[in-house]
């Protein structure tokens, strides 16, 4: 029993050890699809293998959906009166992280599998990438009960497309996704605020 004990414990640290912080790679703001095309292949893609993306994609992606593309701070997305509200979160099978715009990182929130923990459909429980977008209402001071619902929609729709957009451009399938289990992921992710949408993003069959 004390022998099993201890390989159960030593999995479990050897788990912790190999989820950490990612430092993303500089993201490659040249090249890529044109807009025009991007725009023509935008489209909702529920059918990914199970093929991780490769550091550089993923770096691009998050850049793309909401990083710093400019000296002042702001972003690739709006958002109103430049709240930076949005948060985005990944959900992969090594962890739960969340995205750092401004040191272009991933911080580990969760080690561990917990993609069963966003999307409530089963087809995407094992998508290689879960993005969870996430209105962070510590940010949100000063705005009314109207313009906070009104904002955190439009503005997770702004990183949603781009997502989108980014997706088209590298030929990777992507799905944003209504159904997600937001009691489960507050729990997890432990934020102030509400998750407003999920996107899976893989490579595509």
């Amino acid at each position: 029993m004390k022998k099993i004990w201890i390989i159960i414990m030593a999995t479990m640290f050897s788990l912790t050890m190999n989820a950490q912080d990612i430092q993303l790679l500089p993201p490659q703001r040249t090249g890529g699809m044109p807009l025009m095309e991007a725009l023509a292949n935008r489209k909702t893609n529920r059918d990914f293998t199970q093929q991780e993306l490769t550091p550089q994609q993923l770096s691009n992606l998050l850049w793309a959906a909401a990083g710093v593309n400019r000296p002042d701070g702001r972003r690739t997305a709006p958002t109103a009166r430049n709240a930076q509200q949005i948060e985005i979160y990944a959900l992969t099978k090594e962890g739960a992280y969340l995205y750092m715009p401004n040191e272009h990182t991933l911080r580990l929130i969760a080690a561990g599998d917990h993609r069963k923990s966003g999307a409530s459909q089963e087809r995407f429980q094992e998508c290689p990438l879960m993005i969870i977008l996430v209105a962070n209402y510590d940010k949100m001071d000063g705005f009314s009960d109207e313009a906070k619902a009104m904002y955190e929609g439009t503005d997770t729709g702004n990183i949603s497309q781009n997502i989108y957009l980014y997706c088209a451009s590298e030929g990777l399938a992507s799905c944003a996704l209504g159904s997600i289990h937001r009691d489960k992921l507050q729990e997890l992710l432990k934020y102030n605020g509400k998750a407003i949408l999920g996107q899976s993003v893989g490579v595509a069959q």
